[in-house]
Parts: C-alpha cells; sequence; structure tokens
C-alpha cells in the first residue's frame, strides 16, 4: 500500500526556500505570485499491517519536526 506523507512550515515560519522561489519567477517574468511556501512530498510504499496510528508514529518521530511543521497523510491503494 502506497502513502504520502505531505510536510509543509506552520504558518509564521519563515521560508528562505519559498522566498528564493518567488523571487525567481519574479525574475523570470511571472507576476501575480503573491507569496510562495515550499514543502516536501515523501511517498512510503507500506506493508498492509502498517496502521495508521503506526504512519502518524513515523512522522512525529522522523518525517517531520511537528515544533515548525506540519503534516497531512493520504493513503492509496
Amino acid at each position: 500500500m502506497k502513502a504520502r506523507v505531505y510536510v509543509t512550515l506552520k504558518n509564521g515560519v519563515l521560508d528562505p526556500q519559498g522566498k528564493a522561489i518567488h523571487h525567481a519567477l519574479e525574475g523570470l517574468g511571472f507576476g501575480g505570485v503573491a507569496d510562495v511556501r515550499a514543502g516536501k512530498m515523501i511517498e512510503l510504499d507500506l506493508a498492509d499491517s502498517i496502521t495508521d496510528a503506526d504512519l502518524d508514529a513515523m512522522c512525529r518521530a522522523l518525517l517531520a519536526n511537528t515544533v515548525i511543521e506540519n503534516y497531512r497523510i493520504e493513503r492509496g491503494a
């Protein structure tokens, strides 16, 4: 079974990567972009025995820094 974990910075946390992307887009002539927030997507191929609680524990222990990041889990087939 596949799962995707989307990790994003919490509101109020500075995002230098997002700022750099925003600046680069402006430099390339793409106007109208008010703000950019960068994140990451982690795709996992899991055994069927992995529960939602197991996956949540993985996120809290390693995949996301819950002090400054939020995460969202999507499970698929």
